[in-house]
């Protein structure tokens, strides 16, 4: 990776080598002839381990700082199909320490498959400590109830946030843009856009303040998963602003967040037409695996987008595919009955 301001500072910080060489940049030929316009993808979902994700890269730095903290349990928190819990679990296994993850269920269901399969069962392979509980309305107070009473029990508990999605995870992704900005550069490509799925928005926050520093002419456009955009800007502004303050750089002159939140509904973790309907068409035309949770709903974004000409340049758009697929297999009903 070149070395630039920002890089050097990245390197600056611990972090594990669990993403060590970059993922893909891949064309995706049919979607493109389908729709009129050429569409990438950069393929996190490729990263290593328990069947890939964006999540690795935050627990690279998440992690190593485990590891020189002493930590002997990882503790964090997400719903029963999480992306981020199961990869979590899986480093823990990994670097020899136990897991305890609290799990809600976002959207009350009973059905056996989102309750038991998919992310959920791969818990259990990792043997994870679940406790399930209501809501996470309070995740940061309820991790450290969890964590204060594995201190009393004499445990040295390493608490990682909703998501990985705090300023030292956020650096995975900034770490992640300097590595997607030499990819573009030796392809000679353009992109008029970057679109992703902007959730807990450490991976949004990230992205998006690498590529202010390098790709200033590239928006990024986060598809939100969970809420309203109004809700979402200050999540992404605020780790915007804590990265920076970690790296010890100021965030970039005019910088934007742009969000686009028509595609989220009913609610977090509930399908909805049109991204099972972008997850059927990227299966169909490419063989390529979305979930129903963030990069189906992100992915109905992105063509609704080229659809509606809501994209400010011409060019071609790049999707950030963050994982996610073992979840599919917790959805089986909404396919069925969309």
């Amino acid at each position: 990776m070149t070395k630039t301001p920002l890089s050097r500072r990245l390197n600056n910080v611990a972090r594990l080598n669990l993403v060590d060489s970059p993922t893909p940049l891949q064309r995706l030929p049919r979607l493109s002839a389908q729709v009129g316009r050429d569409i990438y993808v950069k393929r996190d979902d490729f990263t290593s381990l328990a069947m890939g994700g964006n999540k690795l890269r935050k627990l690279e730095y998440l992690g190593a700082h485990a590891m020189r903290e002493n930590a002997d349990v990882l503790v964090t928190a997400g719903a029963l199909q999480s992306n981020h819990v199961r990869q979590t679990a899986a480093l823990a296994a990994q670097l020899g320490l136990d897991c305890v993850a609290l799990l809600e269920n976002p959207i009350g269901t009973t059905r056996e498959d989102y309750l038991h399969s998919a992310n959920r069962l791969l818990l259990d392979l990792f043997r994870v400590q679940v406790h399930e509980v209501a809501n996470l309305n309070d995740a940061d107070r309820q991790l450290e109830a969890a964590a204060q009473q594995l201190r009393d029990e004499g445990r040295r508990p390493y608490v990682i946030p909703v998501g990985g999605s705090n300023a030292l995870g956020a650096l995975g992704y900034v770490r992640a843009g300097l590595e997607l900005d030499q990819q573009i550069r030796a392809a000679g490509l353009d992109f008029s856009a970057i679109v992703l799925a902007s959730g807990s928005a450490g991976t949004h926050a990230g992205l998006a303040l690498a590529l202010a520093h390098e790709m200033p002419s590239t928006a990024v456009i986060g598809v939100t998963v969970s809420r309203t955009s109004a809700a979402q800007h200050p999540k992404v502004q605020s780790l915007v602003e804590q990265t920076s303050e970690l790296l010890d750089l100021g965030p970039p002159a005019n910088m934007r967040i742009d969000l686009w939140d028509a595609y989220f509904a009913p609610r977090y973790g509930e399908p909805n037409t049109a991204g099972l309907n972008a997850i059927r068409l990227l299966a169909q035309t490419e063989g390529l695996l979305l979930d129903p949770v963030y990069t189906g709903k992100a992915m109905a974004g992105l063509l609704d987008g080229i659809a509606c000409s809501r994209f400010e340049r011409e060019g071609p758009v790049l999707f950030l595919h963050t994982g996610g697929a073992p979840a599919l297999f917790a959805y089986r009903e909404a396919f069925r009955s969309d």
